[in-house]
């Protein structure tokens, strides 16, 4: 039996071992950490649990299709429900809005509390769906890096309506044109934070984001998050891929231009195929010494990064749920702290997540857990101690302010994740969330490719490559490498 071996298990390591070993494979994971999923994570602190990192689950069919692959039922491993209302928001002028699964009674909310109207929402949102049925199955589910991929005619009639995906111009200049209201402007404009770029500087080809979560919808996987993660090394287990936790990769080894091993801890583990599923920056420049980097992808803007406190809180909200977001009162100089002056802003949009709400047992009685995160830029070597403790203050004050209380009172137990302790844990250079940003509007076409050009049997998976970072996008890297696997063999 054929030997491959996958460095990380992230959510796309673990997808990658996953296919190889349905398709035959002896499939070994080698994991720096004492636990899998990297980003995918959980933390308990106290009476509480977290999810430690990605919150929102949407896409669940590339979750589903790993347990068809190996001829088993989803159902038998996980299962999540769709939410409803998707999100709670609150602006600084009072307006609280909620994205309702159905996009009329969406559209009806935004026009019941701005100015502007339900055929505007529902405008937006058949453009989204339109640039999602332009990209998916091109830009998304196959490499950018091999001629195979123009040479069919889905591609081909895909480049014929390139002008739809509205490449051109800003997210924030396109949804300026679709609404008139600055909060409508603001709700659509905060889903480049999905991939960790800037609206006022990313391609309104971005806009296919709300189509993901609205049109397709939003879920809670039932004990959360992290269930995802456990469920899948689960099933990997069972199909008889063996994980090795504590277990840091010193060297992916090459000889003749072909990849043959790994070198974990003094010894030298033998493969025909290697798979990265470490930050691309990091495999470069820690675990291929050899090899000259691609310094093109390497010296590419960084995605923003995150600043998160993991609050128990010994009260309960009512008027908060799963999802809540309050917004800056000043977006655009929200971003310009961010990305220019590479700081935190004194008024930052700040996401609340409370997967009590749906998890009871992720908090004592009449408690909730609390996961609060602010947008933040990647670790350039700022003070992050006072940075830390200047944001701390600024959220609980706006926190205090929109929700007419005390906040401080209420905090029982605190954790904190920052770029440095992202950096250290998940091996993401900077501690940026999603490799390399969007800000560009070639950038779908610059990020690192699935495959070595110049090491045979070497791929990449995960956020930092083709096709980007979050839980959908890192499953489909694992897709193609798959696919591209299946076509050198056949070769």
């Amino acid at each position: 039996m054929a030997q491959a071996l996958v460095t990380g298990s992230g959510i796309a390591g673990i997808a990658s071992a996953i296919r190889l070993a349905v398709k035959g494979w002896d499939v070994k994971v080698f994991e720096a950490n004492a636990y899998a999923g990297g980003k995918l994570s959980e933390l308990r602190t106290g009476n509480y649990r977290f999810d430690a990192g990605p919150s929102l689950f949407t896409m669940p069919q590339y979750v589903d299709e790993l347990f068809r692959l190996a001829g088993k039922d989803p159902r038998d491993y996980f299962s999540y429900r769709k939410l409803d209302p998707l999100c709670h928001y609150f602006y600084e002028d009072g307006t609280r809005l909620s994205s309702w699964a159905d996009n009329k009674q969406f559209a009806k909310e935004i026009a019941a509390k701005t100015l502007d109207s339900e055929q505007s929402v529902l405008k937006f949102l058949e453009r989204s769906a339109g640039i999602y049925a332009v990209t998916n199955h091109v830009f998304l589910e196959k490499s950018l890096h091999r001629l195979k991929t123009y040479l069919n005619y889905d591609t081909f009639k895909s480049f014929l309506q390139l002008g739809k995906i509205d490449s051109m111009r800003s997210m924030n200049t396109a949804n300026e044109s679709f609404f008139k209201d600055g909060r409508t402007i603001q709700l659509f404009n905060r889903y480049a934070t999905y991939n960790g770029s800037n609206p006022y500087k990313a391609p309104a080809t971005l806009n296919v984001i709300p189509h993901l979560e609205q049109n397709m919808g939003a879920y809670f996987p039932e004990g959360g998050m992290y269930v995802i993660t456990k469920s899948l090394v689960r099933l990997a287990t069972e199909i008889g891929v063996q994980f090795y936790y504590n277990s840091p990769v010193e060297e992916i080894v090459v000889k003749d231009k072909k990849a043959v091993g790994l070198n974990v801890k003094g010894v030298f583990h033998e493969a025909e195929l290697v798979i990265s599923n470490t930050d691309v920056w990091f495999a470069y420049k820690s675990l291929l010494p050899r090899e000259k980097p691609p310094l093109r992808i390497l010296n590419q803007e960084r995605s923003s990064s995150a600043l998160i406190f993991y609050w128990g809180i010994k009260k309960e909200f009512s008027e908060l749920g799963l999802h809540n977001i309050f917004f800056s009162k000043d977006y655009r100089k929200e971003f310009d702290g961010i990305w220019k002056d590479k700081s935190i802003p004194a008024d930052p949009t700040v996401y609340i997540n409370i997967s009590s709400k749906m998890n009871i047992s992720d908090a004592p009685a009449g408690h909730e857990n609390w996961f609060v995160m602010i947008n933040v830029p990647s670790n350039c070597g700022q003070d992050w101690d006072l940075l830390i403790e200047q944001a701390r203050e600024n959220i609980l004050n706006k926190l205090n302010r929109i929700l007419s209380l005390e906040l401080r009172d209420f905090i029982s137990c605190e954790d904190i994740l920052d770029p440095r302790s992202i950096e250290y844990k998940t091996a993401s250079y900077q501690g940026a969330l999603y490799g390399t940003s969007s800000n560009n509007r070639y950038a779908a076409f610059l990020r690192h490719s699935n495959a070595s050009s110049s090491v045979k049997g070497l791929y990449f998976t995960g956020g930092s490559v083709h096709p980007g970072g979050g839980i959908p996008l890192s499953l489909l890297s694992a897709k193609i490498v798959s696919d591209l696997l299946d076509d050198e063999l056949k070769a």
